[in-house]
């Protein structure tokens, strides 16, 4: 399996009046076709682990490698064009502008991208919401959509410039069961059937449970790395 993002004692401290350190020494290769969950209890460090590999934020020590290229030494326009063709995001609460449609969001990157042409942009974004079940609900706005919609509004935007790396940070927290089991279906379908690789930060041990690895960061630090099958009976502190 080729490593797709590596860390290498990867460190974020806040440099306040009493320093806080949110990630600690995190050490980790992912590789392609991974379905990954991060776990841990509330303030243990799991989104702004995420956070980090996803190039939102910088590290105070260490070093996030994507794809062989080491990030340490990039600018921020160089970060901004990595995090644009290699990574995909998908949040809790969809962050999904308000006063475009749902076509208009998901071509929102590829417009930032500017590879495609706007009848083609169009298309994609049409092509990747249908998939999702969405075909009917293309030219609503997100305040006409449920929350499940709008999840899956936001995966295919996370779709859009068909990004090796999804990154999601509780992406069924704040959806029903149902939902909350279409959304993890649709992440699981990236990974068997498209190759990508996900990584998704979730409080639902039965869901992580389901996934290929489980990192479990407690107090910033990575404490389990393996297979799932390790920690099935493990619980929350």
């Amino acid at each position: 399996m080729n490593t797709l993002i590596e860390t290498k004692d990867l460190t974020r401290i806040l440099r306040e009046a009493v320093p806080v350190a949110l990630v600690r020494d995190v050490s980790l290769s992912i590789g392609e076709r991974e379905f990954v969950a991060v776990t841990g209890p509330s303030g243990s460090g799991k989104s702004s682990l995420l956070y980090l590999l996803g190039l939102l934020d910088r590290p105070t020590d260490g070093t996030v490698t994507i794809r062989g290229r080491d990030t340490a030494l990039m600018d921020e326009d160089e970060r901004a064009a990595m995090r644009l063709v290699n990574i995909g995001f998908v949040f809790q609460f969809h962050f999904l502008l308000p006063e475009f449609t749902a076509r208009e969001n998901v071509e929102i990157p590829m417009r930032k991208l500017r590879h495609l042409g706007r009848n083609e942009m169009r298309q994609r974004a049409s092509d990747l919401l249908a998939a999702l079940g969405l075909a009917d609900h293309l030219d609503k706005r997100p305040d006409q959509l449920s929350g499940g919609q709008r999840q899956r509004v936001a995966v295919a935007r996370a779709l859009a410039n068909d990004p090796p790396l999804i990154l999601a940070d509780e992406p069924t927290g704040s959806l029903d069961s149902q939902s909350s089991e279409q959304v993890f279906m649709i992440l699981e379908k990236l990974v068997r059937e498209q190759g990508k690789t996900v990584i998704a930060v979730t409080h639902d041990l039965e869901m992580a449970s389901r996934m290929d690895r489980r990192l479990h960061l407690i107090d910033g630090r990575l404490t389990m790395g393996a297979a799932t099958g390790d920690f099935r009976s493990t619980h929350e502190p």
